[in-house]
């Protein structure tokens, strides 16, 4: 069977969208024209065609995340499937590797996906670098600690004259952080902003402090009969939430507490160092659950450290072993850091750590200590090369991402 792996072109996106209907089971819609085929240009994806049938679906999207204050050309990896009957033959790593390359000569030097099954992806040395936060609380129940009222106010405004204000608020909020998208449009409308008619209109409350500069958003839904409550029979959904100040942080959570007709309140895209649980006086009635988020890969070692933001000047020589989809990786390099940015040239020196690129891109992101990777067996090296790595990969806060795609 002749296998070729390419690009769909326009006239095969319905193919391209039928597949994902069959491998997704309808969860973005049953008939070829659904969400993913609509969302996915043709030159953003990667196909397996097999005696000309397209049997894998793989798509990489464009964005440019935030990567400890810095902004870098990220690919996201989107809309992957394979027929079942044409799986287990090796069509997913033959993509792989070739989208590993042509992301390296777009400049896409990280890459990052949402993992339908774990299994998948770690084989190709993808690392879960996120973790995502989920509240359920009885807006009866928030309480602020007697350090933790708010001095602002809040107001509400219609989506189409806020969008602009809470635009820049967002812009604000990411430029330190690691692993938040900048969203364009699109990104806003699936996801924050999106239309669903189940959950009802959306919403948006502003924060700001007493001099009314904007310090905070949140977007939210309301719906009537979520609740099992005659009084309060409500539900609110927290889509996003950005504060600037600890003080619009509180204040937006004050504001939940003025709807008297809500009976549950359910923020699901927290991130993992969210400060309600140092804030509320009952954390505990938070019912907070932690899930899985985006898995990330560094798709070129050295170009990936330079786009990446640091904190801290240092030095440190590292070896990345046994990389099989994109064998560039693989050798020693030094990076050094001026406490801003990175330089990385490959060297002959002794290596003070040694790694796979799974492990990398969990010390890269933030989400992993390099000291937890040596106590898992996941990385090896001496003590004094282990604590440069935590002092040089710190960022300034979790990574975190909370727009699926």
């Amino acid at each position: 069977m002749p296998t070729q792996i390419r690009p769909a072109r326009p006239d095969e996106m319905a193919e391209y969208g039928a597949i994902a209907a069959y491998v997704y089971a309808g969860r973005y819609g049953h008939i070829p024209d659904n969400l993913v085929s609509r969302s996915t240009h043709p030159d953003w994806t990667l196909c397996a065609f097999v005696d000309g049938r397209m049997v894998t679906t793989f798509a990489t999207i464009p964005f440019t995340v935030r990567l400890n204050g810095q902004a870098a050309k990220l690919g996201g990896v989107s809309g992957v499937g394979t027929l079942p009957e044409y799986r287990r033959q090796g069509l997913m790593r033959q993509i792989m590797c070739q989208a590993m390359a042509d992301m390296r000569d777009r400049g896409q030097f990280i890459a990052a996906l949402w993992a339908s099954q774990a299994a998948i992806y770690q084989r190709f040395g993808f690392a879960l670098c996120t973790h995502m936060l989920h509240y359920t609380i009885d807006p009866r129940d928030i309480r602020f600690t007697g350090q933790s009222q708010a001095s602002g106010t809040c107001q509400r405004h219609h989506v189409d004259q806020g969008f602009a204000m809470i635009r820049q608020l967002y812009i604000d909020f990411i430029s330190s952080r690691t692993g938040y998208l900048h969203r364009a449009r699109p990104l806003w409308a699936n996801n924050a902003l999106a239309d669903r008619a189940e959950d009802g209109p959306v919403h948006i409350a502003v924060a700001s402090d007493v001099e009314q500069r904007p310090q905070g958003y949140m977007v939210y839904t309301t719906q009537f009969g979520r609740v099992d409550d005659t009084a309060r029979p409500q539900e609110m959904v927290i889509r996003d939430l950005v504060w600037l100040t600890p003080d619009a942080y509180v204040c937006l959570w004050d504001f939940v507490t003025k709807h008297d007709l809500v009976g549950r309140v359910r923020y699901d895209t927290a991130p993992l160092d969210d400060p309600a649980p140092e804030l509320f006086d009952e954390p505990r009635l938070l019912h907070p659950q932690i899930t899985e988020g985006i898995w990330m890969r560094l798709v070129d070692v050295a170009q990936a450290l330079q786009a990446r933001g640091y904190t801290t000047a240092g030095r440190l020589v590292f070896e990345i072993v046994g990389d099989s989809i994109a064998d560039w990786n693989n050798g020693v390099f030094r990076l050094e850091t001026d406490g801003q940015s990175g330089h990385v040239t490959r060297t002959t020196d002794a290596p003070e750590i040694r790694l796979s690129i799974k492990a990398l891109a969990s010390l890269f992101s933030g989400f992993r200590t390099a000291q937890a990777l040596a106590n898992w067996g996941l990385l090896a090296g001496d003590q004094p090369g282990i604590e440069s790595a935590d002092r040089i990969f710190r960022t300034l806060h979790l990574p975190h991402c909370p727009d699926h795609f």
